[in-house]
């Protein structure tokens, strides 16, 4: 079973930026897919950002332009670059693999507030 820890989350204010990491106990590399989803209280999971075995990535609308997935092969972790935060962006944020199976985090907080 893979172990994904995430880390990073916390309170910020609307236009501040953030910067999640997920350490995985597997080489990033060897993952089909990588990516982040999120969820709020009362709403759907919703996939932020994902990035493929080839470097592909690609991005949820409400994103686009405001965040970047990337991966470090040396460190083993998976990273969200986020910017221009905003109080929709509050959620839970889960971190997820795939190999033989999906694997997934515990998740950590961001809150976007004044």
């Amino acid at each position: 079973q893979v172990q994904l820890v995430e880390s990073g989350g916390g309170l910020v204010q609307p236009g501040g930026s953030l910067r999640l990491s997920c350490a995985a106990s597997g080489s990033v590399l060897s993952f089909i897919n990588m990516g982040w989803f999120r969820q709020a209280p009362g709403k759907q999971r919703e996939l932020v950002a994902h990035i493929t075995a080839g470097g592909g990535t690609d991005y949820g609308d409400s994103v686009k332009g405001r965040f970047i997935i990337s991966r470090d092969s040396a460190k083993n972790t998976l990273s969200l670059q986020m910017k221009s935060l905003k109080p929709e962006d509050t959620a839970t944020y889960y971190c997820f693999a795939d190999g033989l199976r999906r694997d997934w985090g515990r998740g950590t907080q961001v809150t976007v507030s004044s």
